[in-house]
């Protein structure tokens, strides 16, 4: 059998032209959530925001994995670009930029990490599963609206949760709400979070941005630890004081660790 080609929806802000930095989202989310950032916050450099397999428009073919994600970005990297990016990942999205400058060092040229979701522990994402399998939609807008705005949203301008819901929150057959995403493709997704951390090569400029307020908290000491050792002085670590929606919460600090590091490119 021939091996499944993976169509992803990209959004796309800034300048026309190559690409110039490759923005991944995070796990039930989509490629739009970077609008903001990209038009009011780096609004000279062109912007690629895809949404992920499984996720929004994308394509919601298996195989859901952190792989099938890195072979569909390498072929927009690719395609739409003259050379490597610099890749910015929100949570699920860190641990897919992590995987894609592994896998393929030559398309990255940097990574910012904004409190990114990899290495996590196999009881909790098994814990986090099943609650979402259980209650999986809304009875209406209301309640989703609820239900972000009390817990990682709580810090995040009520205007763009309304543009989030916007986009991404759809009616169901039967009068109920749920997000725009594939809810096996997420089953599969949560046991990817537990995957072992992998660590970019040697000399890839790379910030990792934590959230002191994310709780429990998603980046490892192990994480840390092994971006120090491995980079040396082409890591930086930055705490920012937020919940975990980080590019959302803090635009200007992300969008000035972003300039930064392309700046020192």
């Amino acid at each position: 059998m021939n091996p499944v080609t993976h169509d992803l929806h990209v959004h796309r802000f800034g300048p026309a032209g190559p690409v110039q930095i490759l923005a991944i989202h995070g796990l039930t989310g989509h490629g739009r959530r970077w609008r903001r950032l990209a038009e009011e916050h780096l609004p000279e450099f062109a912007v690629a925001a895809p949404d992920l397999i499984g996720h929004g428009r994308s394509s919601w073919s298996a195989p859901w994995t952190i792989d099938a994600n890195i072979a569909a970005l390498a072929t927009l990297v690719e395609n739409d670009a003259d050379g490597p990016v610099l890749v910015v990942g929100h949570s699920f999205g860190g641990a897919i930029a992590l995987h894609l400058a592994a896998a393929c060092p030559d398309l990255v040229s940097g990574l910012v990490l904004l409190d990114p979701a990899i290495g996590l522990d196999g009881q909790w994402m098994y814990e986090i599963a099943e609650s979402m399998l259980a209650s999986p939609d809304y009875p209406d807008r209301d309640q989703a609206r609820t239900e972000k705005f009390s817990g990682s949203w709580a810090d995040v301008d009520p205007a763009e949760l309304d543009e989030d819901l916007d986009e991404h929150l759809v009616a169901l057959p039967g009068g109920r709400y749920g997000w725009r995403i594939c809810v096996p493709a997420m089953m599969s997704y949560w046991s990817e979070l537990a995957r072992d951390i992998v660590l970019p090569r040697n000399g890839t400029p790379t910030t990792l941005v934590r959230a002191l307020w994310t709780d429990p908290p998603y980046v490892s000491e192990e994480l840390i630890g092994g971006l120090a050792g491995r980079l040396g002085a082409d890591f930086t670590l930055l705490d920012f004081a937020c919940q975990h929606m980080v590019p959302h919460a803090k635009p200007d600090e992300t969008a000035k660790a972003i300039r930064d590091l392309l700046g020192a490119r």
